[in-house]
């Protein structure tokens, strides 16, 4: 009987040990989803707008990214990107393993996040595309080099980063050194810190009225503009396809031979800050109404 007891004690004790394992395993999920929840809670709370001077439109784009983040949205890989602004099931991104579960989350990805607030602000799907693409809008009101830091900038307003021939991430200002992002696969959208350091590119201000100055569309595709207008020159950026540009002048400088069409006219595309040759822009080989350059 005494070998019995002990082993029965010693049953008991363990099967107490295990339930007070189960109990704390419990209480600490609990806390951690707690934690989460207080988190996004709290993330929800600190999207708004942050610094007075924005338009009223541009509040409005804020808001309606907050509204997602309040939502506890998900970033998803190319999520935003359908028919209609709004959140979409993503896709797996080759080059991130976090992204395996995208294709099963509703969400946005950068672009898709911009896109959707600024449908939102202005009634009409304004910023369709990805970063590259809403960064050298011609809808820009103003521009802000990465030099220029926070300072001048406003609620609403645009931040990219990567390199004029190729941005990977945009995000909108609340202001106070805070943005709203999508920022990467498995998390959810949030606000964060604006991070400066890196491959910060710079800022711009949308403008979600009437565009203004001289307004023409590309044709081709990988066409790319330059840095001087010159074969020879750096290259900028390239158009994937047929994009709506502004152009500010035009001069005669080197002769292009190109896709059946031979021409001496270039133009500047202040969006761009380079040059592209005529030869890609429809219209006449000289473009009508546009001012000669004076540089």
């Amino acid at each position: 009987m005494p070998r019995r007891s002990g082993l029965i004690g010693a049953l008991v004790a363990l099967l107490v040990l295990l339930l007070g394992a189960s109990a704390n395993a419990t209480a600490h999920t609990a806390r951690s989803a707690t934690a989460a929840t207080a988190a996004d809670t709290a993330a929800a709370a600190d999207c708004r707008v942050l610094a007075p001077g924005a338009s009223a439109a541009a509040e409005s784009a804020v808001a309606a990214a907050c509204e997602q983040v309040a939502a506890g949205v998900w970033y998803s890989w190319g999520g935003g990107h359908g028919p209609q602004p709004g959140a979409s099931y993503g896709q797996v991104d080759p080059t991130d393993p976090a992204s395996e579960h995208d294709p099963e989350r509703r969400g946005f990805d950068c672009s898709g996040l911009v896109r959707y607030a600024y449908a939102r602000a202005a009634g009409a799907d304004i910023l369709n595309g990805p970063a590259d693409t809403q960064y050298y809008t011609h809808r820009a009101a103003a521009r802000f080099a990465a030099g220029e830091g926070l300072a001048p900038l406003l609620p609403g307003d645009l931040l990219a980063w990567g390199t004029s021939s190729h941005l990977h991430h945009i995000a909108i200002y609340l202001g106070a050194g805070r943005m709203v992002e999508a920022k990467q696969s498995g998390t959810k959208l949030m606000v964060s810190d604006v991070r400066l350091d890196g491959d910060y590119h710079g800022a711009l201000r949308v403008n979600t009225g009437p565009v203004t100055g001289h307004v023409f569309q590309t044709w081709g595709t990988g066409v790319w503009t330059k840095a001087a207008p010159s074969v020879s020159a750096a290259r900028v950026y390239a158009f994937p396809g047929p994009t709506t540009i502004r152009v500010a002048c035009q001069k005669h400088a080197e002769t292009v031979t190109s896709d059946g069409y031979t021409n001496d006219a270039w133009s500047y595309l202040p969006d761009y800050q380079a040059w592209m040759t005529n030869i890609y822009i429809k219209g006449a080989a000289w473009l009508e109404s546009v001012p000669t350059c004076t540089s």
